[in-house]
């Protein structure tokens, strides 16, 4: 599956920003998704996941309350809603797609398909 990321940019701490991923090439609904991100000099890390159908999601903590992920499979779109930004948070955010169908992983190893990236930086 080919993945587009988008709606990144710069904003101040506190902020929101909503991210998109545009999925082709692949029966979107019956796949997991995810949100990763990558900080400078930092390895990558989870930051949430959905399942195929929507009705499941997890969060990293550092995450959790804050940013809501979603998916619209009419759409072949996944979503990430960030909330009360902080610098912590800046990062290049790739979204991903699970490497087998009806499964919701958080480990990155699952996923086989990934977005070229999208910065998001928080300026305090």
């Amino acid at each position: 599956v080919q993945l587009q990321a988008s709606g990144g940019g710069l904003v101040q701490a506190g902020g929101s920003l909503r991210l998109s991923c545009v999925a082709s090439g692949r029966p979107f609904s019956s796949y997991g998704m995810g949100w990763f991100r990558q900080a400078p000099g930092k390895e990558r890390e989870f930051v949430a996941a959905i399942s195929w159908s929507g009705s499941t999601t997890y969060y990293a903590d550092s995450v959790k309350g804050r940013f809501t992920i979603s998916r619209d499979n009419a759409k072949n779109t996944l979503y990430l809603q960030m909330t009360s930004l902080k610098p912590e948070d800046t990062a290049v955010y790739y979204c991903a797609a699970d490497k087998i169908t009806f499964r919701l992983s958080t480990t990155q190893s699952d996923f086989g398909s990934w977005g070229q990236g999208t910065q998001v930086t928080v300026s305090s």
